[in-house]
């Protein structure tokens, strides 16, 4: 795949996986400043293509009292302070057709949320700007359903798709990866695995998302073992204060060890 549609992409000839990290939620200019600091400096030493992730608004919550954000342009202009301050690429999601111009004012790649895939308005809405569309796989979809998704965003006139897995609701509370979609749907686009999101216990009865951040180095291992092309984890110095998905978010603290160990597992793959 060709890394270099993305502005400021580093490291994209590297033959590594690239990774989308950051905090769910933008909370505030400096912890999104000193994230990305943390995780550029890892990647730089890795050669691992980095685009920072934060959402600047968090639409899907569970309860109406839950975290949501700052403010839209306030937290669009911090992702855009980001870029500058570290010369690097950003990703935020989108949830309504109205978003997709807006974001694509101040980020480099427009994700459309796993509910929302099938959104044909929103799917075209984030086309139509040229940006890389990022696809978060339905969690109630098979893999080769994703590929109408992508076909909307080339109907719409663009090449620019991703494919991002997020497990498949195995339940009413727990999340499954089933690995034999990585191949699937790289067949029809490039295909990220999602390793936090999948680690989600939704529909806990405190209206509060679940998680399993023990299990984020064998999901990411086993991800880099089927061959995907990237890796979408969220990150953050404190999870358990994090104001949205803390419960599945890995401490940054454990950063580096990870991605130089999946870093070494992707050398070997790329030998086979």
């Amino acid at each position: 795949m060709d890394l270099n549609v993305i502005p400021k992409i580093k490291h994209a000839n590297s033959d590594n996986f690239f990774l989308l990290a950051g905090p769910c939620a933008i909370e505030g200019e400096e912890m999104a400043l000193r994230i990305a600091e943390k995780v550029v400096e890892i990647t730089d030493k890795l050669n691992i293509p980095y685009v920072f992730k934060g959402s600047f608004k968090k639409a899907n919550r569970s309860r109406i009292d839950s975290f949501t954000g700052i403010g839209d342009e306030k937290a669009l202009k911090i992702l855009r302070k980001v870029s500058e301050t570290f010369d690097v690429p950003t990703v935020t999601d989108i949830h309504e057709i109205s978003d997709a111009a807006m974001a694509a004012e101040y980020v480099d790649v427009l994700q459309i949320p796993a509910f929302l895939v099938r959104q044909t308005d929103l799917v075209v809405a984030a086309a139509e700007t040229g940006k890389v569309v990022n696809l978060k796989k339905g969690q109630f979809m098979s893999p080769g359903a994703m590929q109408h998704a992508v076909q909307k965003v080339k109907d719409a006139g663009s090449d620019k798709a991703w494919i991002t897995d997020r497990g498949t609701m195995f339940g009413y509370q727990d999340m499954i990866v089933d690995f034999r979609g990585i191949p699937e749907m790289r067949a029809f686009a490039p295909t990220v695995l999602d390793v936090t999101h999948s680690l989600q216990q939704p529909n806990q009865t405190s209206g509060v998302t679940g998680g399993r951040p023990d299990m984020i180095g064998t999901i990411a291992r086993a991800g880099i073992a089927a061959g995907v092309d990237g890796l979408f984890i969220e990150t953050h110095f404190d999870p358990t204060n994090a104001k949205s998905d803390g419960a599945n978010m890995l401490n940054i603290a454990y950063l580096e060890k990870l991605l130089t160990d999946l870093t070494a597992i992707r050398k070997v793959i790329n030998t086979l």
